[in-house]
């Protein structure tokens, strides 16, 4: 490929958004989009953990572009997926705000657009998704393009997916029209749960020891420490897949002229991080290699980004416009600011903040009601406004805290009330919550001291409170405009629908749908 030169190109594209700059490509660049699921941002080793190894993440890291500010929107698997392939906020999405919905035909997607403009796409392993894809002009669709999942493997572990990733990437690539750029999407099962119980240690060959800190908002015992090194087997395990894949690439001659994009949808699947709103909830790992296209690599930059910043950058590298894309107005900014750039650091003082929040998740509570929240990270500090105080912010304890996936660590925090008396560990992650929350992320990671109530707060929380409003308002965002009540309406389309009025009211007829050992009776006898 001839070199690159850069060409100063200023361009308003979408929703007010700006290019800075963009390079002439004589070839469209392939892509290779690996996500893990429910994989926290700390725990892949080029951020410096030392208890799990992920030495492609590390590769991609090493050679292109290492984020330490990269978020979802929402930190949620259907919600978070949705935002990437769209360009847009979970709240500008109607349906797909929620976990499990029926996605609304309006919305193109990324691969909708490049499969239009001479891509071959595809994915294996979980794509978009739990919910409903719908159909167009009667067609099912695809919102991260055919499915490559015919091979299969026997996994290590019996909580393990059994999916070939990597035959499935082989066999797409083999079906690929010579000369067509591609976009594949490797969506990784793990680590999501269930785990085999301290496969980490049998099968992985890990140790407690070699976990320096325990979150500030679980009970550091031993099986919380297994259930741990559990997940980080799972996340290695993620890892390798990645690794044959840039390796068989680096064979076909075509790693050069990829855009490799690892990250994760949301949080690790323990107690309040995965389906919350917090620092471990919504920040994400994120490493980008391009070798034809990224300046500088090696470089690790401090800018905040978001998983809407994903679906612009494509389509600019492919040299498509947004206005001819088809595409609603995207709320993303291309990336390419950054990845054309030598500074490491902050690239584009532009981009200061993040916004966060969710709608309805794991159902739970009456009436399928959610729990919303909105939020804003800025100049180190994350601020939420929750919207329903009334309601369980994991769902309700006569069902055992749905919106918390069962585990060990899980129990543990149960555990430490009903048998302890200590109640500071259930207060953080199945309490309820106050109006407000506000937390100094640099000093506070795990989020646990609220200064909302502080008065030398005051005026900091009020600062963010506005901008969030007025950030939210221009999105219209139907929660801030006073028609927040559609999301609470909008189809689930998962198993459990109606699932907390059945089962007070008795009709619920198959016990197995909630996990009995979490239900919280202590709670109910309390209310």
């Amino acid at each position: 490929m001839k070199k690159l030169f850069l060409i100063a190109i200023i361009s308003f594209l979408g929703f007010g958004q700006i290019t800075l700059a963009q390079e002439k490509i004589t070839k469209r660049p392939n892509i290779l989009f690996a996500i893990a699921d429910d994989a926290g941002w700390k725990h892949f080793s080029a951020y410096g953990c030392k208890w799990v190894k992920t030495p492609a993440f590390d590769q991609v890291a090493k050679n292109g572009v290492l984020f330490n500010n990269a978020y979802t929107p929402n930190g949620k698997c259907a919600p978070s997926r949705s935002c990437i392939i769209t360009g847009r906020n979970s709240w500008q999405l109607e349906e797909a705000a929620n976990h499990s919905p029926d996605f609304p035909t309006k919305f193109k997607t990324y691969s909708d657009v490049l499969a239009e403009n001479g891509f071959f796409v595809g994915f294996t392993g979980k794509g978009w998704g739990p919910g409903n894809q719908g159909q167009i002009n009667g067609k099912d669709r695809d919102l991260t393009g055919p499915e490559y999942n015919e091979f299969k493997l026997k996994p290590p572990t019996k909580g393990i997916a059994n999916i070939d990733y990597t035959k499935n990437f082989e066999a797409f690539l083999k079906a690929r029209p010579k000369g067509e750029p591609f976009c594949f999407w490797y969506g990784g099962k793990e680590p999501h749960r269930a785990y085999e119980f301290r496969s980490g240690a049998k099968v992985g060959g890990k140790t407690i020891d070699e976990i320096n800190e325990v979150p500030a908002f679980w009970p550091d015992n031993e099986d919380v420490r297994n259930d741990m090194l559990d997940y980080a087997f799972e996340v290695e395990y993620f890892d390798k897949h990645l690794q044959n894949m840039l390796n068989k690439l680096q064979e076909m001659g075509e790693l050069e002229n990829t855009i490799v994009i690892v990250t994760s949808d949301n949080g690790m699947p323990f107690p309040r991080v995965k389906g919350q709103v917090y620092e471990y909830s919504n920040h994400m790992p994120l490493a980008i290699m391009w070798p034809n296209g990224i300046k500088s690599p090696g470089r690790v930059v401090d800018d905040l980004v978001s998983f809407i910043d994903f679906a612009p950058t494509y389509m600019e590298l492919a040299g498509i416009s947004q206005k001819k894309s088809g595409m609603e107005k995207l709320s993303g900014k291309s990336l390419t600011d950054i990845l054309f750039s030598n500074k490491s650091g902050i690239v584009n003082k532009k981009r200061n903040y993040q916004l966060v929040g969710k709608e309805r998740h794991d159902v739970g509570r009456p009436n399928d009601e959610g729990y919303p929240v909105r939020g804003i990270i800025k100049n180190g500090y994350l601020y939420l406004h929750n919207f329903k105080i009334d309601r369980w912010p994991v769902g309700n304890p006569e069902l055992g805290y749905l919106n918390c996936d069962s585990s060990p660590t899980k129990t543990a925090v149960l555990e430490s009330r009903r048998k302890d008396g200590i109640m500071k560990f259930w207060d953080l992650n199945f309490g309820k919550r106050g109006d407000y929350e506000l937390y100094d992320i640099k000093k506070d990671p795990y989020c646990v001291t609220n200064l909302a109530s502080e008065g030398q707060y005051s005026k900091l929380l009020a600062k963010m409170n506005k901008e969030l409003t007025k950030r939210l308002i221009k999105e219209h965002d139907p929660r801030i405009v006073g028609k927040g009540d559609v999301f609470d309406h909008y189809k689930y389309f998962g198993d459990n629908q109606n699932l907390y009025n059945d089962y007070m009211s008795g009709k619920l007829k198959d016990p197995k749908r909630i996990n009995q050992e979490d239900v919280d009776m202590d709670m109910m006898d309390k209310k």
